[in-house]
């Protein structure tokens, strides 16, 4: 399942998939394949992007368009 919040988060906050992925400790072509739905990310992942974004987790999976 592809998140395009995820991306268009990152790039909204002019960061790279190299930044984002040093803030999560992990490869950037595993962050990659986040973006790109290749691989599952851990609930882990979901709620420390949703901490360093702001955001709710709702918004990060797509099922709010209100980002609180």
């Amino acid at each position: 399942m592809v998140f395009e919040n995820i991306r268009n988060l990152r790039e909204d906050n002019d960061k790279t998939q190299q930044e984002i992925a040093d803030y999560l400790n992990i490869k950037q072509t595993t962050y990659s394949k986040y973006e790109l739905g290749k691989i599952n990310i851990p609930i882990e992942v979901f709620i420390k992007l949703a901490d360093y974004y702001g955001v709710s987790l709702d918004y990060l999976v797509g099922r709010s368009k209100n980002k609180n």
